[in-house]
């Protein structure tokens, strides 16, 4: 019999829009008047984004710093456009989201990854980042937390690397952080802002969408040093336009309450996050593995796997067995490392219950 598909694959919550935000963007539009905004964006929602305390010894920051884009897609595209040159290489520790690949090469540089170890719960040690940096790396490109592991780097380890950072001066760090506010720990996830920059050279790019719940809103933002958020802004200008007024007056109105909302997300998401986690814990064949952020579990089925296949090819094998049963997840393949894959847990609790119904059918048969 026929199964209806359910995706765990989505980058995107179930999450309702909080009511600032609809009542913001009403507001505005009723009033009859829509600005034409800068391209870099509202002085407003810029000056609102930088104005959490950080701690002492972080770099100052203003609205000169910001850029809102339409996505934090085109956040990192046009910060990679505007530092890469050619020849230039981005380091990426895998696993990492999918899609940072075609945007490096978009934006004309080559990717070269640093595949981290899952049994050391991928830690990157700064002895082996800085073996990884060439004369030719221009940007070091990181998650966190991260997607899809849900790993959530900490203070004293962004701290490490960046004792390596500092002694390459033409080295752009970018951190991507849009699911900084998903983070099931009492200490707050770390941010590369959060420390000193004496080379100007410390990118961050986030968003709306995931901890914050504006989906389909097309609303991102990176921060950077003034002279090239204003290159990013220039560009941005030169090939659209700015995001329109309503959107970032919705985005004003869920960063001020951004606290909040980001504590009714992770009260949400507990009860399914319990769910997915008892649910793997429950396999013996899976190791051991607890994710402290995102709405994603990445759990390691490479036992699963034909071993008379290479991985990728076994991995895709599974996947479509998956398919078949009516659950579609994303193939760690495309982050980095086949046998691994990304389950989202933010979906309706029914959806979740059946699709680790259909999962535990699979995942008992698969090697038969």
């Amino acid at each position: 019999m026929h199964k209806t598909p359910i995706s765990l694959a989505s980058g995107y919550g179930n999450f309702v829009v909080p009511a600032a935000a609809t009542r913001a963007a009403t507001d505005l539009l009723g009033s009859g008047l829509l600005e034409v905004l800068p391209a870099a964006g509202s002085e407003a929602l810029r000056t609102a984004l930088v104005a959490p305390a950080r701690p002492a010894g972080a770099g100052p920051l203003s609205a000169d710093n910001v850029v809102i884009t339409p996505g934090a897609k085109a956040a990192l595209f046009a910060l990679l456009k505007t530092v890469l040159r050619p020849g230039d290489e981005v380091l990426l520790p895998t696993p990492n989201w999918f899609g940072f690949a075609a945007l490096v090469e978009q934006a004309g540089g080559t990717l070269r990854t640093l595949p981290l170890d899952p049994a050391d719960d991928y830690a990157l040690r700064p002895d082996q980042l800085r073996a990884a940096l060439s004369d030719r790396t221009r940007v070091l490109l990181f998650s966190n937390p991260n997607n899809p592991s849900g790993r959530l780097y900490r203070r004293p380890e962004l701290a490490g690397w960046l004792t390596v950072t500092r002694d390459f001066p033409d080295l752009f760090v970018l951190s991507d952080e849009i699911y900084n506010l998903i983070n099931f720990e009492a200490e707050p996830t770390p941010s590369l802002l959060d420390f000193p920059d004496p080379h100007g050279r410390h990118l961050v790019v986030n968003g709306f969408s995931k901890s914050l719940a504006l989906i389909g809103w097309g609303a991102g933002y990176l921060v950077a040093p003034a002279a090239v958020a204003r290159a990013c802004a220039e560009w941005q200008h030169a090939t659209g336009c700015a995001v329109p007024a309503p959107t970032q007056t919705a985005a004003l109105a869920v960063t001020r309450q951004a606290p909040a909302i980001a504590a009714e997300l992770l009260a949400q998401l507990r009860p399914n996050r319990a769910r997915l986690l008892d649910f793997l814990a429950a396999q013996a064949a899976i190791p051991p593995a607890l994710p402290t952020a995102t709405y994603y579990a990445y759990p390691d089925l490479r036992a699963y796997l034909r071993p008379d296949l290479p991985p990728a090819e076994a991995a895709a094998g599974l996947l479509n067995r998956l398919r078949q049963a009516g659950v579609d997840v994303v193939d760690g393949t495309g982050c980095g490392t086949p046998g691994f894959a990304r389950i989202s847990y933010a979906v309706s609790e029914a959806d979740l219950t059946e699709a680790l119904r259909r999962l535990g059918g699979v995942l008992g048969g698969a090697n038969g």
